[in-house]
């Protein structure tokens, strides 16, 4: 894929993701997919992706940089939303609260086979 092509790609994917359409993940995302050096694959990214909008129902990934060298994606995710309980052990419980995900994403075959995320907790937590 060119960084153009790959850059696509991912919109399309976070397009995916914010629409919750995850009968469309797998066009997105390799059935062998890995998050954080786990394998997980297709129906456990989508479960953690499902118990994400569970515990923030206002949940956005809005990408704030992207960068791309094929095969690898760089982004920078911003979130501004409302979990209604507790998010990464901290008790939101309904406030709103801003953070962002610095996120590397490695691509076989035109989709998502690995995932490494870092979320801003601390950020998090001084909002609280």
């Amino acid at each position: 894929m060119t960084p153009d092509a790959l850059r696509e790609a991912y919109r399309l994917y976070i397009d995916c993701l914010n629409r919750q359409d995850w009968d469309s993940l797998g066009d997105f995302v390799d059935d062998a997919v890995e998050y954080n050096g786990t394998t997980i694959g297709l129906s456990g990214y989508r479960a953690m992706l499902e118990g994400d909008f569970r515990a923030i129902p206002d949940l956005r990934f809005t990408i704030e940089r992207l960068s791309a060298e094929p095969p690898l994606i760089a982004s920078r995710l911003q979130f501004d939303c409302t979990p209604v309980g507790t998010l990464f052990a901290l008790p939101v419980n309904g406030r709103r609260v801003r953070f962002a995900e610095n996120v590397f994403y490695e691509f076989a075959g035109g989709r998502v086979r690995k995932v490494w995320s870092i979320i801003d907790k601390a950020a998090i937590a001084a909002q609280l």
